[in-house]
């Protein structure tokens, strides 16, 4: 059937990799993306009709796994440039850092956390479309390492630019991700798992329950990026500053320099030094 949803569509990808019983394929695609044998995986945020249909008014729709018992992984696909992601990514790494470490936790004990940003625009100065750096942002788009993270960035406009091998299971997977239909056709020839996939997709896009949700979805969208202004309200200043403070937090843990907390967080080197008093960091 053909459909103008794809798993560019926020919704439709997380119904997808995020519904029961395909496991298997964030599995693959993991597999080959993070280069590592993955034995037991486990999808957190786990994505029903009725779920998605909450989230249908531009709720955020990251999908969270848990793979080997010790690797959080966070995917999130963004599909506008909104200018500020890779420090929103920073944010909701170090809140994923908060939620999964106990009080008093040693740095060194914490989980690994990736963090993977399929992006439909283009990014980094870099030519590649895959690009694994762990990034802190300065005015001078400095990178930092940090110890124990991963970043990852695809960025689908490159991917198009590229010479692609269809024969790499990755390749197979973006072209899938970004509806390369010609590839998709190719790689469904010679990899049983995408050949799945491309039907499980399909199966979601003709579901009438789906359908009305991915609507709703896009209404929301035309409607909020024509008052785009209007979304500055005072409940997302708080939750701003609570973002800060998670990723403050997360940053000593890191024990990162107070300079590029402060840059990052945006907040002074007295609010800072308040919140390494109070949280005994």
């Amino acid at each position: 059937m053909n459909s103008k949803y794809n798993l560019k569509n926020d919704i439709l990808f997380k119904a997808f990799f995020g519904k029961q019983g395909n496991e298997r394929f964030l599995k693959s695609f993991l597999e080959e993306l993070l280069e590592i044998k993955i034995d037991k995986i486990e999808i957190i945020t786990e994505y029903t009709l009725e779920q998605l249909a909450k989230e249908e008014k531009g709720g955020r729709l990251d999908l969270e796994a848990k793979i080997n018992n010790e690797i959080i992984v966070n995917i999130e696909l963004q599909i506008r440039n909104q200018k500020d992601i890779e420090k929103r990514t920073l944010y909701y790494a170090a809140r994923l850092i908060t939620e999964n470490s106990k009080a008093g936790e040693e740095y060194e004990s914490l989980k690994q956390i990736i963090m993977i940003n399929i992006l439909d625009y283009e990014l980094l100065e870099f030519k590649e479309y895959i690009s694994d750096t762990v990034t802190v942002i300065n005015k001078h788009r400095e990178y930092e390492t940090i110890k124990n993270q991963k970043f990852y960035y695809i960025e689908l406009p490159k991917f198009r630019r590229a010479k692609i091998d269809i024969n790499d299971k990755l390749n197979q997977w973006i072209a899938l991700i970004d509806d390369d239909k010609e590839m998709v056709e190719m790689a469904i020839t010679k990899n049983k798992t995408i050949k799945e996939a491309k039907e499980e997709v399909d199966k979601l896009t003709a579901d009438p329950s789906l359908r009305g949700i991915l609507k709703l979805r896009d209404k929301w969208e035309r409607d909020y990026y024509n008052d785009i202004g209007c979304a500055k309200d005072e409940g997302r200043e708080e939750g701003r500053e609570e973002e800060k403070q998670e990723t403050a937090i997360a940053m000593f843990k890191l024990e990162m320099d107070m300079n590029n907390i402060m840059k990052v967080t945006k907040l002074s080197k007295e609010e800072l030094e308040k919140i390494k008093e109070k949280y005994n960091l």
